[in-house]
């Protein structure tokens, strides 16, 4: 594109003219009102060069092979269980098409179609297997199907105001949700997990010692208890954005160096902030950083875009369910931390700490013989960790071995010790988990949480 400089009235937003037929409606006129899609285009940017960072670095750490290759049993999501791994060859090739994909949408190079099949091959791997659920994998999914629907095309130079609404709405849920999920008892009142993951890091340089102290974590489980509930509204007004954006490259920033298991969640959102700035700022910093020319600013007075029902219903579909997925752990009984009922897709992010162990008691009623089967040595690491407090994965692995023994009993033994306080049972040891069935309604076998001393 050619550089000059560009007169005031080719450039001045000017309202649009009436046209005939135009929404009458004055919400649906604001979301229609053209705006610069130059921060639009930053964003597409941006998500498609940390996708590709992102896919060379799980291919690097060997990560294809430990998740998707290695393992011989996989944990399916409720609904997903004709979902299976490639062979190892396939699943490669996939990681090759993702990291190609993701250049594609960085360059906005046959945009629609490269953003359409990156979302279906990456939530096809983010479904092979609950064990390797991560927050951040279900927002880029998230983000990447709600991008299908956007006009991020690189010679778009104008577009609707509701593509750049909607990326607000999504990111300032993730925090909103984020910040709701903190308002519980151990967080607010007992700092935890916070206070055992800050002891352990009490060898980081600079401010070791004083992770250690037991107000440090008091301090950071309100503190982001408070960021994450106000920094969208912080990042929309003017005058407090920067300062709100200072605080999101902080917050990101600490949490990521001290919790580098929570991978590339903080660049995700550091970077994904910025669509909270007016939507021409990649134009103004362009001005400030080159005194000589700038770019020329779209003549937004000349371009409308029409009401499209179809897609305005789409996008009101997309936020029903990122609204009632968050949401629904309300409907569970007890303690949703503990049952992990409703914990998934809600943005529920470093609420717990928990470690389990499981032990199976295969009966076979014909014979009443009993044995005990440890699952540890037919999972991987990652596998049995996550299994052994996930009451989900506990029932389906027991399906597992009730396939394999017909007509056998399967019980459990499982002890989690959660947020610091004694191992307690998890599982109803007297139900036979056999004859139980996955879904979304309560599950009755789960015993409530235990008592902090």
């Amino acid at each position: 594109m050619s550089s000059r400089t560009s007169s005031p009235a080719a450039t001045a937003d000017l309202p649009a003219p009436p046209v005939p037929g135009a929404p009458s409606s004055r919400l649906l006129r604001a979301l229609l009102a053209p705006v610069d899609a130059a921060g639009l285009h930053a964003f597409r940017i941006g998500f498609g060069l940390l996708m590709f960072a992102g896919t060379i670095r799980f291919a690097a750490r060997g990560w294809i092979h430990q998740l998707y290759v290695d393992p011989t049993w996989h944990f399916h999501y409720w609904g997903f269980g004709w979902l299976a791994p490639l062979p190892e060859a396939g699943m490669i090739a996939v990681f090759i098409a993702l990291g190609g994909l993701s250049l594609l949408v960085a360059a906005g190079v046959w945009y629609r179609p490269a953003i359409a099949l990156f979302f279906v091959l990456f939530t096809y791997v983010e479904l092979l297997d609950k064990a390797a659920y991560l927050n951040h994998y279900y927002f880029v999914s998230v983000v990447a199907l709600l991008m299908i629907a956007l006009p991020l095309d690189r010679r778009t130079a104008v577009a609707p105001a509701w593509a750049l609404w909607a990326l607000r709405l999504q990111i300032g849920l993730v925090y909103f949700f984020a910040g709701l999920a903190k308002l519980r008892p151990d967080w607010l009142l007992h700092a935890q997990p916070l206070k055992l993951w800050l002891a352990a890091r009490a060898d980081f340089p600079l401010i070791g010692p004083l992770l250690r102290r037991p107000e440090a974590a008091h301090l950071m489980s309100w503190g982001g208890a408070a960021f994450d509930l106000s920094v969208p509204f912080l990042l929309l007004h003017p005058r407090t954005r920067p300062f709100a954006y200072a605080g999101v490259l902080v917050f990101h920033g600490l949490t990521g160096a001290l919790f580098p298991a929570i991978g590339m969640f903080p660049w995700l959102m550091s970077a994904a902030a910025l669509v909270f700035f007016p939507p021409d700022w990649p134009r103004r910093l362009r001005r400030r950083l080159s005194s000589r020319t700038c770019l020329i600013k779209p003549v937004l007075s000349s371009t409308s875009f029409p009401a499209r029902p179809l897609l305005l219903g789409a996008l009101g579909l997309h936020f029903a369910v990122q609204l009632t997925l968050p949401l629904r752990r309300f409907a569970y009984p007890g303690d949703t931390a503990w049952t992990e009922e409703g914990y998934r897709f809600a943005w529920q992010v470093m609420l717990v700490e928990k470690v389990g162990s499981v032990v199976y008691r295969v009966r076979d009623p014909a014979g009443g013989r009993e044995r005990l089967v440890d699952p540890e040595p037919a999972l991987t690491a990652q596998q049995a960790k996550q299994m052994a407090f996930q009451p989900d994965m506990i029932l389906e692995y027991a399906h597992h071995l009730a396939a394999e023994n017909p007509g056998a009993e399967v019980r459990a033994d499982v002890f989690v010790t959660y947020n610091g306080r004694p191992a307690a049972r998890l599982v109803d040891p007297d139900v036979d988990l056999a004859r139980e069935r996955d879904g979304l309604r309560p599950k009755p076998w789960i015993l409530p949480a235990p008592p902090r001393p």
